[in-house]
């Protein structure tokens, strides 16, 4: 008799309910910083142009509103910069990079839900196929001499539908991890590239 994936799942117990909940809230991890870090990796190619030419004309004020415009996560470093402009060159440097630390650590939110789950979905598995196993061999000995196959069947569908379900949510929570780690660190390198470009737009004559 075939098994339904929705039967399969049920005959791994109450494990599945967390193991579950951990598959949602890791799904929703994902879509939602993906969005979020595909937003702050946004790119205008005329950005830093139009920056450059503000500052040297004088106009900091139309260059904070090209920064409260521009949907990205650098445009939030030059305009803490901008704000910074008349003080010492270091430290606006050091203000610029504090912002890009703190754009950084936003888009890393959630994460490290994902790594736990990465690491804890095979633990819980496991644990699930612990509880099977005891089911299983308590169904043999209350059985007895009448013992069969059949007997521990359920204990064994437990053991095993965990144990898969749990490597199913850690692999995936893994690959979601390194995936948007990956991305943040691309963020990471435009940002600063974009801090360097500033500071040199800060350095050269009008």
């Amino acid at each position: 008799m075939e098994l339904s994936l929705w039967q399969l799942c049920l005959q791994g117990g109450w494990i599945m309910i967390p193991m579950a909940l951990l598959a949602l809230v890791c799904i929703y991890i994902f879509i939602e910083r993906s969005i979020v870090i595909n937003r702050a990796n946004h790119q205008d190619p005329t950005f830093m142009k139009r920056i450059k030419d503000y500052i040297h004309e004088g106009e900091i004020e139309s260059a904070q509103n090209l920064c409260k415009n521009t949907p990205s996560a650098y445009s939030a470093l030059i305009a803490k910069g901008l704000s910074r402009i008349g003080r010492p060159m270091q430290d606006v440097l050091v203000t610029v990079e504090n912002m890009g630390n703190l754009e950084i650590a936003r888009l890393g939110k959630g994460l490290p839900w994902l790594a736990t789950t990465a690491a804890g979905a095979p633990m819980l598995g496991f644990l699930g196929t612990v509880i099977g196993m005891v089911q299983a061999f308590h169904a043999m000995a209350t059985a007895g001499s009448a013992a069969s196959l059949a007997t521990f069947a359920d204990g064994i569908y437990t053991a095993l539908v965990t144990t898969v379900a749990g490597l199913i949510v850690g692999v995936a929570a893994l690959f979601a991890y390194n995936y948007l780690v990956a991305r943040i660190n691309s963020v990471m390198t435009l940002l600063e590239g974009k801090t360097m470009e500033f500071m040199d737009v800060l350095n050269e004559p009008a």
